[in-house]
């Protein structure tokens, strides 16, 4: 700090959000762009509601180019800048003259990859790595994919670890720290691939990147080139390869839903504003079933509004008397470009033309001639057939079961019945457990969906299948000497009843079905954060008998957000039972 204000240094690289710290602001950001008459605005597209990756905070730049005015010049970088980015950038930081090179560099060879199956994109992928130089990226619409497009590969013997917002590793601290080691085991070359989500984005560099694959279609073409881009910066011959699937639509409609606030969304949030005045985030679940990434959202929304309708106090959010309006035609308009955007890219993965130019064009950027190295102008694939023999993707994807982490913290005022609050004590607690597959994913998931749905039973596969995870793959210590289940709902009344006591039979153990549902509930698929979800189990469930003391096998059908299984496990502990071991046939988390 004290380097930075006697002029030590000559510059001061900050992120966006810090220009709402009025201290920060004062003390040190002001008097060296003043010292300096120069603010250098990187990723300028952020800018832009028109820009691959919106973002809130960079509004706030528009209040320090006014305040510095002419005595400060102003340099916006981008790589990334349609003829509309360079419009809305304008409206930002005053007049701008634009110097623009190509758009495409000659070194990266494109190429589309029509695989609708997740197991045939898999198969692919071990199949062709080896063929690719150097290290690469591969881009998943997910976390879920990163995690199984990476240990997939681990599986073939390819060195690939998955990498996205809030992944973690015992070893590190936080997720920041093992993302960051992550990075620089990447640059390193001690990964042959990093698969990752859009969280490894601006900021990382490796000029020698062989290669960047995406494992679905991103949502924009903006959001492809930013991400392919990364390739091939040294010049040498380098590889981007879009793998299109059969989820790309309905991942993408999700994400676009999600693009900006709902009027609904912030009606609530100022209501509960006006009535409790300023509230933390935590305080602001209680009083509205949204989550916290949405809670948030409509925060960074309603901030950098002109005026800012919120204004942030400590850790928490007040809301400042000034008038606001929602411009929903201005929002339904975005919405429209978002999937005007989607069809482009959905152009690109048919089209016939050179790859490059294709892109270049959708970019606003100078004719060119065709490239003569993507797979339209050479007429077929960019790298050749992979001979490498691999395993069946399929009976991968069938027994990629997913570890189950029951809840070890309720929040505050939720559980009042059931007398839950706070960090839960380890003797109530659940030890982990074990997912058979996920929602709606081919194979199993698709067969519990259906079901699930037909609301009658579990298929005897699906017993079959439950019980060679457990016994097989899982194994778990101490392994369970009974089973019990969490009671269905009256909307399907016997259903997961039916199975755990079919379940229990096939591996010979005894079913007690000691849990009671005492009342009911709304359904837990429409609380959207922890303290609804919370609060809409508080009291439905009860021990009504002796239970036995040894360890148990806690069957459910659907998790969610895991508080049913939370709860389950707190009374079964509670009335004196053995460990708990939670078992679903799966999870139904969004897409991210």
């Amino acid at each position: 700090m004290q380097a930075i204000l006697e002029n030590e240094v000559d510059a001061i690289l900050i992120a966006p959000e810090r220009l709402a710290d009025r201290g920060f602001m004062e003390e040190v950001f002001d008097p060296i762009v003043k010292s300096s008459g120069l603010f250098v605005i990187d990723e300028a597209h952020c800018i832009s509601l028109w820009g691959h990756d919106f973002r809130p905070d960079f509004r706030r730049i528009h209040r320090v180019v006014k305040k510095f005015g002419r005595t400060t010049a102003v340099l916006a970088a981008t790589a990334t800048a349609t003829e509309a980015v360079i419009t809305d950038v304008s409206a930002e930081v005053g007049a701008v003259t634009v110097l623009r090179g190509s758009l495409m560099r000659e070194s990266i060879a494109l190429d589309v990859v029509r695989l609708p199956s997740r197991s045939a994109r898999l198969e692919w992928l071990a199949r062709h790595i080896h063929q690719l130089p150097r290290a690469g990226i591969i881009y998943t619409l997910t976390r879920n994919d990163a995690d199984t497009v990476a240990k997939w590969l681990r599986n073939q013997g390819i060195a690939a670890e998955a990498y996205y917002s809030g992944v973690t590793h015992p070893d590190f601290r936080n997720s920041g720290d093992y993302r960051k080691h992550l990075e620089d085991r990447l640059r390193a070359n001690e990964l042959k691939v990093l698969v990752a989500t859009t969280a490894l984005g601006m900021g990382f560099n490796k000029p020698d990147l062989g290669f960047v694959i995406h494992f679905q279609a991103p949502g924009s073409l903006l959001n492809y080139y930013q991400q392919v881009g990364r390739a091939g910066r040294d010049g040498k011959r380098a590889y981007g390869i879009l793998l299109t699937g059969s989820e790309d639509q309905h991942i993408n409609s999700y994400f676009r839903s999600e693009a900006f606030p709902k009027p609904e969304w912030i009606r609530e949030i100022l209501d509960a504003l006006d009535l409790h005045g300023a509230l933390t985030i935590p305080m602001l679940q209680q009083h509205v079933n949204l989550s916290w990434s949405r809670i948030e959202k409509v925060l960074r929304y309603l901030a950098v509004e002109r005026p800012a309708v919120v204004t942030r106090v400590g850790s928490a959010w007040k809301r400042r008397r000034v008038s606001f309006y929602y411009d929903t035609h201005f929002n339904d308009m975005l919405s429209d470009l978002r999937l005007t955007e989607w069809n482009e890219v959905l152009a690109y993965t048919e089209t016939t033309s050179c790859l490059a130019t294709t892109l270049s064009r959708s970019l606003s950027g100078p004719d060119s001639e065709p490239c003569g190295i993507c797979s339209n102008c050479i007429g077929g694939p960019v790298i050749g057939a992979g001979a490498k023999p691999v395993k069946s993707a399929t009976e991968f994807l069938a027994n990629a079961d997913i570890e189950l982490r029951c809840k070890g913290r309720a929040p505050g005022k939720a559980f009042v019945i059931d007398a839950l609050s706070g960090n839960l004590p380890a003797r109530i607690r659940a030890r982990q457990g074990r997912v058979l597959a996920r929602w709606a994913e081919a194979g199993w998931g698709r067969m519990i969906m259906h079901d699930r749905e037909a609301g009658t039973r579990f298929r005897e596969e699906l017993v079959a299948a439950a019980a060679l995870l457990i016994t097989q793959r899982w194994n778990p210590d101490p392994a369970p000497e009974w089973v019990t289940c969490i009671p269905s709902s009256h909307r399907r009344p016997g259903l997961v009843t039916d199975f755990a006591e079919r379940l229990a039979a096939e591996l010979a153990l005894p079913f007690h079905p000691v849990i009671v549902r005492v009342r009911e509930n709304e359904s837990q698929s429409q609380q959207n954060n922890a303290f609804h979800q919370c609060r809409n189990l508080d009291g439905v469930f009860e021990v009504q008998t002796a239970v036995p003391e040894g360890p148990v096998l806690l069957v459910d059908d659907v998790v969610r957000s895991e508080w049913s299984m939370t709860l389950g496990a707190a009374h079964l502990r509670r009335a004196g039972s053995g460990p708990v071991l939670p078992f679903a046939l799966a999870n139904a988390d969004t897409p991210v």
